[in-house]
């Protein structure tokens, strides 16, 4: 279970965030005159603060309970009373939680996400929004969630596209339909802008054209050979670096399993959303994150003939 100093600690950090960046949005807002027939918009403040509402989503995502209503109103209401003395009713925090988004993918964007190094791992995972029986019947992702095929069979859902680098932080994300191929020109749209360097994938992004459209833009995919492909010469050190792909798996699997990322209780589009933001907002703050061991290799020229 989360403990209290890491709530508070969490909590510090995204306050100090939220006023440095309402203070920035403030002083570069431009308000409309009264004369000229606008009107001006309440600003009143709220009960709950947006940090506050924050810390409560990116809590929850530490893997101590699997119900989000359990987990506001056993140990938010009751546990951490004294630390949120005016948390609201269960369903009108639910009608705050859409509120914070914008300051959510802010602080993933500015804050929270890694940089690139030159030595990056992408790799995407299948999310499913319900189970591949009632694919017919789900009427909260109807037109949006398609049928696609991963690794582990069939799913209704989404698929989330993951770029991190070798110390284990995310670089970003692309959310897409779970029919969507890995090579999707607007999904490297969004990498590319992140992206230099070598980048090692699994053999799913083997395709000679997708290969030398991203080395016109200065990067290098590396991947691994299908069984029925003619081996080829690699340097030892991208050998080395594509066995260390165990990262991104690592980031997958604590996402699904520790961060609650897969569950089929949605009820809005707007709930999946904020929590798939809160889960990778989360996992910036988690303390094991995968991490590759340092590759050193020793420069010797023992395998020279003459």
């Amino acid at each position: 279970m989360i403990t209290t100093d890491k709530v508070t600690e969490i909590f510090c950090i995204l306050d100090e965030f939220c006023k440095n960046l309402d203070a920035e949005l403030t002083k570069n807002l431009h308000i409309a005159p009264i004369d000229e027939g606008y009107k001006r918009m309440r600003n009143r403040k709220g009960q709950m603060s947006k940090s506050e509402i924050m810390t409560i989503l990116l809590c929850y995502h530490f893997g101590s309970f699997r119900n989000f209503k359990h987990y506001y109103l056993f140990f938010i209401k009751e546990h951490l009373a004294s630390y949120f003395p005016k948390a609201v009713s269960y369903t009108r925090f639910v009608e705050l939680m859409p509120r914070v988004f914008f300051e959510l993918m802010a602080f993933m964007r500015i804050q929270g996400f890694g940089k690139c190094t030159g030595i990056s791992f992408v790799d995407s995972t299948m999310i499913p929004v319900c189970h591949n029986m009632r694919r017919n019947f789900n009427k909260v992702f109807d037109g949006l969630a398609k049928n696609g095929k991963g690794t582990m069979g069939w799913c209704h859902g989404f698929k989330l596209h993951l770029l991190c680098n070798e110390m284990g932080d995310v670089l970003t994300f692309c959310l897409t339909p779970a029919n969507v191929d890995d090579r999707d020109p607007r999904v490297w749209q969004v990498f590319t802008k992140v992206l230099y360097g070598k980048v090692f994938a699994d053999k799913g992004y083997i395709k000679q054209e997708f290969f030398e459209n991203l080395f016109n833009q200065g990067i290098h995919l590396v991947h691994g050979l299908k069984s029925n492909m003619k081996n080829k010469l690699m340097p030892l050190w991208d050998k080395m670096m594509l066995r260390k792909r165990y990262i991104i798996e690592c980031i997958n699997e604590q996402l699904k399993n520790k961060a609650n990322l897969v569950h089929s209780r949605h009820r809005s589009v707007h709930n999946f959303l904020m929590n798939l933001c809160a889960a990778l907002a989360a996992f910036c703050f988690f303390e094991n994150k995968p991490e590759a061991l340092p590759v050193r290799i020793e420069k010797s020229r023992q395998l020279e003939l003459f």
